[in-house]
């Protein structure tokens, strides 16, 4: 019998282990791996971050129900949401209910009522430019191409972003609708964001990215973790040790 007792004691230990984890994964904090470089410099391919899943209100689990948060989202947030995928064609997550959701992150740029205008390296927020200035620096973005970092300010938040000189992105003029917030990456030029597929509603926001718990230069399946021979290459060369527990701005 004791055998018995002490096995249910396990038992009870995992699932209370589970529980408080999905409770986590629920309430609190999110995983996410940054699959493109849309984000780059800020996110690199590869970088595993958490999600701040109740900074601006936490979801109740199998309803629309959000409750009270303790901010609403910034201009200048980097921030995980919902979009809808109908293979290559991305839309928001509301406008094409009926499609498989897939999972995005961008910053920020416009808030509801704002008027975004994109022409070539200038962005203009409610006819303001968004103060830029090159830091001297250069970005090889892993296909051999150099892009030239430099420093913006939204709302006095800095951080760094990307300018392609062989290759203007997406530009034009958009008024951000009620209740939906325009997204743009910091890889300005290389980045498929609100610019060209629409603005996204706050509900589809999961939360603000904050912390990276992870990250190395590797895009393999996981079964070819179970070679041994990998594990050297991964521990080693690929992983980006310096960026573990870097805060994300």
């Amino acid at each position: 019998m004791s055998g018995w007792r002490e096995a249910l004691e396990h038992l009870q230990t995992i699932l209370l282990a589970v529980l408080f984890a999905l409770g986590v994964r629920a309430f609190l904090i999110e995983p996410y791996s940054i699959p493109s470089g849309s984000m780059l410099p800020t996110l690199l391919v590869g970088d595993h971050l958490f999600v701040n899943k109740f900074v601006y209100g936490i979801r109740v689990p199998f309803t629309s129900v959000r409750l009270p948060g303790l901010r609403e989202p910034a201009r200048g947030d980097v921030v995980v949401f919902d979009v809808a995928r109908d293979g290559r064609e991305i839309h928001p997550a509301d406008r094409r209910p009926e499609l498989p959701r897939e999972r995005f992150v961008k910053r920020i740029v416009g808030l509801p009522g704002d008027r975004i205008e994109v022409q070539g390296d200038d962005v203009r927020v409610n006819g303001e430019p968004v103060p830029r200035r090159p830091t001297g620096e250069s970005f090889d973005d892993g296909i051999g191409r150099p892009l030239l970092v430099v420093e913006e300010q939204l709302d006095g938040r800095r951080h760094l972003a990307l300018d392609d000189p062989a290759h203007v992105g997406a530009e034009g003029r958009f008024e951000v609708e009620p209740g939906r917030y325009l997204m743009m990456g910091d890889n300005r030029d290389d980045s498929h964001d609100s610019r060209t597929w629409g603005s996204v509603r706050f509900e589809e926001f999961k939360g603000p990215a904050f912390a990276l718990y992870w990250s190395w230069d590797w895009n393999g399946s996981w079964a070819s973790l179970l070679d041994p021979r990998t594990w050297w290459d991964l521990l080693g060369s690929r992983m980006r040790w310096s960026r573990i527990g870097d805060t994300i701005r």
